[in-house]
């Protein structure tokens, strides 16, 4: 057992980038990302990179790195954004009231970096009956067998 007590379920580091590292990470970003990610902005649908995405793959956090969501909890929503039913494990998705555009909806933020993911529906399919209706420039994803993103240098691992 780790002494950390910010370690998810699935034994990754949520402590929050420090200053200089969210500096650093906000640096790498591209304007679009930037926008998305930390002014809580949204992609055009059906524009996204990630949307007809199909190979076996963990998709990741564009900005810290943290694993969000797995392909196989992906699926074909037609809404335009890449929807997944389920994220990777509970603690790395964070769920934040959103009332802006006159609607009540739930915002999707990255546990860890707490950037803009996107929003959580009650829509989605079995057995979650959730849709997790996320940007393609707020992840990135990784093809089955590479290695994950660590812009922290924080050694996570998948257990």
């Amino acid at each position: 057992m780790s002494d950390n007590p910010n370690l998810s379920a699935t034994g990754f580091d949520l402590t929050p980038p420090t200053a200089p590292e969210r500096q650093r990470l906000e640096a790498d970003l591209t304007a679009e990302e930037a926008r998305v990610l930390l002014h809580h902005g949204t992609e055009a649908p059906f524009c996204g990179g990630l949307l007809g995405e199909k190979s076996p793959g963990v998709y990741c956090c564009r900005e810290c790195g943290l694993p969000l969501f797995e392909h196989h909890t992906k699926f074909e929503s037609g809404t335009g954004w890449p929807s997944f039913y389920a994220p990777f494990d509970e603690g790395h998705v964070k769920a934040v009231r959103d009332v802006s555009h006159g609607m009540v909806r739930i915002e999707t933020r990255c546990a860890r970096c707490d950037s803009h993911q996107g929003h959580v529906f009650p829509d989605g399919p079995a057995p979650t009956r959730l849709r997790y209706c996320i940007n393609s420039v707020s992840l990135q994803f990784v093809k089955a067998g590479d290695p994950l993103p660590d812009p922290l240098h924080r050694g996570d691992k998948i257990t």
